[in-house]
């Protein structure tokens, strides 16, 4: 049963497990950030005000998944505010396996995406559970056919790794692609088959198509 703790599970709280890789920072451009465990390894997770700035799944640790956020605003906290609290027990849910969780309405900090990668990200969120979409299927869905190597570079970027679901992006082949996450194309790999998601190769393309 997933359960909604954001302290660590070394001794003491994820707010005194990980000052000392962040420290003290400006009120003013405050982020916050919490770690957690699931099954598919620690996560973390920062946000600002009421939008999500990133995530980081797959680590061994929760200090690793906080160093990982590449922030250097967001300050540890074992009081989240409720959305992130339920934010992380989706998160806990989904990979304990249950492919009924919806991320859909988690709000995102996008201001850093161009229109063409807003595009591809919005497509990207629309594929379900159990399905996958080639590269060159989202940016064809995207308005901009052809260019499957951009959607490559937009998801091997993605901040949001599982509610911007890029794992399930896959090679024209059907081979996995890339991905980023610490696991690599392993992580990819169980995230799919948590989904029911049959996988021709583990193989990464070369090229996205």
């Amino acid at each position: 049963m997933a359960t909604t703790t954001v302290k660590s599970s070394s001794q003491g709280a994820v707010g005194e497990t990980a000052k000392s890789v962040f420290g003290s920072r400006n009120a003013r451009e405050l982020e916050a950030c919490c770690a957690f465990p699931t099954d598919l390894g620690a996560m973390a997770l920062s946000w600002r005000d009421n939008l999500v700035t990133r995530i980081s799944i797959g680590h061994r640790s929760e200090a690793a998944a906080l160093a990982a956020l590449s922030s250097q605003n967001a300050e540890p906290t074992r009081n989240p505010p409720v959305f992130v609290q339920e934010l992380v027990q989706r998160l806990q849910s989904y990979a304990a396996g249950d492919n009924t969780v919806s991320f859909a309405d988690v709000p995102l900090e996008l201001s850093h995406l161009s229109p063409f990668q807003r595009k591809v990200v919005d497509r990207c969120r629309r594929i379900a559970a159990g399905d996958t979409r080639t590269y060159g299927k989202i940016a064809d869905l995207a308005g901009f056919p052809g260019a499957a190597r951009a959607v490559g570079s937009v998801m091997s970027s993605n901040r949001y790794p599982i509610v911007i679901p890029c794992h399930r992006v896959v090679g024209s082949s059907g081979s996995l692609g890339g991905f980023s996450a610490p696991q690599g194309i392993s992580l990819k790999q169980r995230m799919l088959a948590l989904e029911g998601v049959a996988i021709k190769s583990t193989s990464r393309s070369r090229k996205p198509k």
